[in-house]
């Protein structure tokens, strides 16, 4: 039985191998995961849909593999067949000890092969070897047994003169200069960056340039809030068995205030703008392999307790590398709270295709002018709102900031507005 790469999600065309869960010759039972794949967006585990015993791999770890593909073959029942390839006759000890030194090793691999099951048997190190330098697998030599091809096979081919040929006018192209290194022989670390990284560089890059972007700041003082979650604590507690964040309030703040500037809720599709009447918020999360954004579905009909409750399981998530397609797409605005490892100010880059997103940052006490006469250290947090200026006025920005700063200032009034 054949284990194929499954369908992915909408837009996702490939993955890649993260690791292996079994090793060829190990048993599977029905419905187990024998596969991790990484994709843009998520991993991914491919179960096996019959027990058995895996027999062979044909994709290696970090390998390219894309919907429909094959990538392992499971025998089903029972042992591992062996791979069907012709194995050298055995001769008797004697009779090779009379063979000459220079004779070469019987080639098992075939010449010619017509179909996915007739292709050489490698293992998934010789395989990503050949593709480096270029070799057709068929045409190695090897003295396994059982004919697979090992990376030691492929490393100690040796490659025609017009083959040597192909390969030199295909590296003819010069290849992008490394950095210039700063100081020679000095230690440093090489990592590949993960298909969920590259996919996220590309992304913050293409918004940069593709979407008119600004940001504009504000501050609050969030005496009130923090006034209020130590009065009501105990009991949010009690009713919520979870504890009342400031995330639930920029949540809820953010719902009132979209609701009043109903293009920060949108995206340009086109030559169209498309006002969302929903309210999904995404909240940026810190996950092992880099920024993602789960989403609180809508929000506006959520109270404190259950918007509180979503984002600790979205982080648990998050952490665990559980999130699953459903929990990252949909989002219509995003809030990110860089105050979290101690930032003071930033400008938050929007996330594609919505067209605002709002940054939180640390409290840090500052002096604050109470009146001409008076002044007071009170608990301020700076804000940011970046937003596309292709369909988001200056006036409308400034004002959703403003009635976020009010709102939270008066934490109460949030009972009315959202």
């Amino acid at each position: 039985m054949e284990i194929k790469v499954p369908e992915l999600a909408e837009s996702i065309t490939e993955g890649t191998v993260a690791s292996w869960l079994k090793q060829p010759g190990d048993h599977v039972e029905k419905g187990e995961a024998i596969v991790e794949l990484e994709t843009d967006k998520v991993n991914i585990e491919v179960p096996s849909d019959e027990a058995g015993t895996l027999s062979e791999v044909m994709a290696a770890e970090g390998d390219t593999v894309r919907v429909g593909e094959t990538i392992a073959v499971i025998t089903v029942g029972g042992e591992a067949e062996a791979p069907k390839a012709e194995a050298p006759k055995a001769e008797p000890k004697q009779e090779e000890a009379k063979q000459p030194e220079k004779e070469q090793p019987v080639a098992v691999a075939a010449t010619e092969k017509t179909s996915a099951a007739d292709r050489p048997i490698a293992s998934p190190a010789a395989r990503k070897l050949a593709r480096e330098k270029g070799i057709d697998l068929a045409q190695v030599a090897t003295q396994d047994p059982l004919g697979r091809i090992r990376v030691q096979d492929v490393a100690t081919f040796e490659v025609s003169p017009r083959e040597q040929a192909s390969v030199k006018e295909k590296q003819a192209t010069p290849a992008p200069k490394a950095p210039a290194q700063a100081a020679p022989g000095k230690p440093e670390e090489r990592i590949k960056m993960s298909r969920r990284r590259k996919t996220i560089a590309n992304r913050l890059v293409e918004v940069q340039q593709t979407a008119a972007m600004l940001t504009t700041f504000n501050e609050i003082d969030m005496s009130a809030v923090m006034a209020l979650r130590k009065r009501r604590q105990e009991k949010f507690v009690k009713d919520n068995d979870v504890k009342l964040g400031f995330m639930s309030f920029f949540t809820k703040a953010a719902v009132a205030a979209l609701k009043k500037m109903p293009y920060l809720n949108a995206e340009i599709q086109g030559d169209e703008i498309v006002l969302k009447k929903f309210y999904d918020i995404g909240i940026a999360v810190s996950a092992p392999d880099g920024l993602v954004v789960p989403v609180v579905r809508d929000a506006d009909k959520k109270n404190f307790g259950e918007i509180e409750k979503d984002i600790i399981s979205l982080a648990v998530k998050a952490r665990d590398n559980k999130l699953g397609l459903s929990d990252l797409t949909g989002g219509t605005f995003t809030i990110t709270n860089g105050g979290t490892f101690g930032s003071l100010m930033s400008t938050p880059i929007l996330n594609g295709p919505q067209v605002a997103i709002l940054g939180m940052h640390a409290i840090n006490l500052r002096p604050v002018a109470i009146d001409a006469e008076r002044m007071a250290n009170r608990p301020m947090m700076y804000v940011a709102l970046s937003y596309d200026h292709r369909i988001v006025d200056g006036k409308e920005a400034v004002t959703f900031l403003k009635h976020i700063k009010d709102l939270l200032e008066d934490p109460e009034s949030l009972i009315f507005e959202a």
